[in-house]
């Protein structure tokens, strides 16, 4: 893949997919290869654009982000997909990731973090939004801790098990700043060190390593 990430858009609000649009181009990373505001139109698109990722909204008439994801996967479309919507119900988020979503995003996140996820997509990684960590936990979390992962708790700073923390109940690196009132870089250096020492890929892989070991870490409640 080359640098340029080329996006799909699929939104049936004409005004939000336009501004989506020239959000994400306002980075040189991503160029917007198509938009699309209906199912029909969005499969035309993705054999035509070849896309490296396809973001669509939830509620789209006539049948919904649902059934285009499902298309989309029928289809052998192997690269990824990401659900912007307004929903936070823990239902869509199933329904969106069993369908076929690699990533679940919402309309109020910040403009920065969307593309942050679009990119991290883009590397393999699943993607959700901050306040929706501990509801996709809810629905992969499935069993005692992980062998062996237990021991790498002891490699971790005070600091970063206080952060570890913060990441499992879902708060944006911004959000973990202010509470701690250190930099958002300085949070983004912790978060790397911590997935690097627990030997972990993201952040959805850190609030299920905290669910499994709560004990160990003496959670707040």
């Amino acid at each position: 893949m080359s640098e340029e990430i080329k996006v799909l858009l699929v939104d049936d609000h004409t005004l939000f997919r336009k501004g989506l649009a020239e959000l994400l181009e306002q980075r040189g990373e991503i160029r917007v290869a198509g938009i699309a505001g209906n199912q029909d139109d969005a499969l035309r698109l993705l054999e035509e654009t070849q896309p490296d990722v396809v973001i669509t909204d939830l509620n789209m008439p006539p049948a919904g982000g649902i059934a285009l994801l499902r298309q989309i996967r029928a289809n052998d479309w192997r690269g990824p997909v990401l659900v912007l919507t307004v929903s936070d119900a823990e239902d869509d988020l199933a329904d969106a990731m069993r369908a076929g979503a690699q990533g679940y995003l919402l309309k109020d996140m910040e403009p920065d973090d969307v593309v942050d996820a679009v990119k991290r997509a883009v590397r393999g990684e699943t993607v959700v939004a901050p306040s929706m960590t501990l509801k996709l936990v809810n629905l992969v979390h499935g069993g005692g801790p992980t062998a062996g992962k237990g021991e790498a708790l002891k490699q971790l700073t005070a600091r970063e098990r206080e952060i570890l923390d913060y990441l499992a109940q879902g708060m944006s690196n911004k959000a973990i700043a202010r509470a701690l009132d250190i930099s958002h870089d300085t949070v983004k250096l912790h978060v790397r060190h911590i997935l690097a020492k627990l030997n972990l890929t993201s952040r959805v892989e850190a609030a299920v390593f905290v669910v499994e070991h709560n004990s160990t870490l003496g959670r707040r409640t």
